[in-house]
């Protein structure tokens, strides 16, 4: 229980918090930028972004923060927010797309460029976004890694901007919904999916039976099954739109230069 005995401090709130709230002040000043100078940005994408950033700012500022820094089970809470369900959601909001919007001629082509580059291509394959998301939740809770993070602010901090960053670029890499230059089958994808779906379970019936040190038994339990039954029901949204896409790509006369609307 040495956990509950280091609370996390205000500070270090307010500083993981500050990227989430400017992220939602940008998406939303280039939303105003894009409806007068071309049209309507949809609303459900501000929408997705707005809550999808909420979920994230909740999972490091606030009392499900605190609680979580000393009680499992309000943990794994915090991690569903922030590594699986905002990703989804701000992912469905194509962040990309809207900037390459927004942005003049020259710049737009360097993002572009960015996005076409090799280095990117590596980031955005589904086989290393998966290692990089389940991988990390692995060394996460398999080491001591997990103990460190509440002992030392900056591995508190590197730890949440892991599985932040590593469940967008998980997602982003199954679902397609902004521009993609390097793409890989509908197939490729779903196999790797199940693949992730089968070390995050297998991760979360570990814990069950062995949590990390310091962990009490009866906070693992619960803890490891609000892993894996909601993550189950995160997974089965990115199914449902995985699938939907795939389906609505082999209707006979699909545009392709459509893939990446939702």
């Amino acid at each position: 229980m040495h956990h509950a005995h280091h609370t996390l401090s205000a500070g270090i709130q307010y500083i993981m918090a500050a990227p989430f709230v400017l992220a939602a002040v940008l998406y939303a000043a280039a939303v105003i930028y894009s409806n007068r100078m071309y049209r309507k940005w949809p609303v459900y994408r501000t929408a997705f972004w707005l809550a999808g950033n909420l979920c994230a700012a909740a999972a490091v500022f606030g009392p499900l923060a605190e609680k979580a820094h000393g009680h499992f089970v309000f943990h794994m809470a915090g991690h569903l927010l922030l590594g699986m369900l905002a990703p989804l959601l701000m992912v469905l909001a194509s962040p990309v797309k809207l900037l390459l919007r927004t942005l003049d001629t020259g710049r737009a082509r360097r993002v572009t460029g960015i996005l076409k580059s090799r280095a990117f291509y590596i980031l955005s394959h589904p086989v290393p976004a998966a290692v990089l998301n389940v991988g990390g939740l692995w060394l996460l809770y398999t080491t001591n890694l997990y103990d460190m993070m509440h002992q030392s602010t900056f591995w508190h901090a590197a730890v949440h901007f892991h599985v932040f960053i590593a469940g967008y670029l998980f997602t982003a890499s199954l679902l397609y919904i902004d521009p993609v230059f390097h793409r890989v089958s509908y197939l490729y994808r779903s196999a790797v999916l199940l693949g992730a779906l089968a070390a995050h379970g297998i991760l979360s019936k570990y814990l069950y039976a062995r949590p990390p040190e310091g962990v009490p038994l009866n906070q693992a339990e619960l803890g490891s099954m609000l892993m894996y039954y909601g993550g189950d029901v995160i997974d089965a949204l990115i199914i449902v739109i995985l699938c939907f896409k795939w389906y609505r790509s082999e209707k006979p006369g699909f545009d392709s230069r459509s893939v990446n609307s939702y």
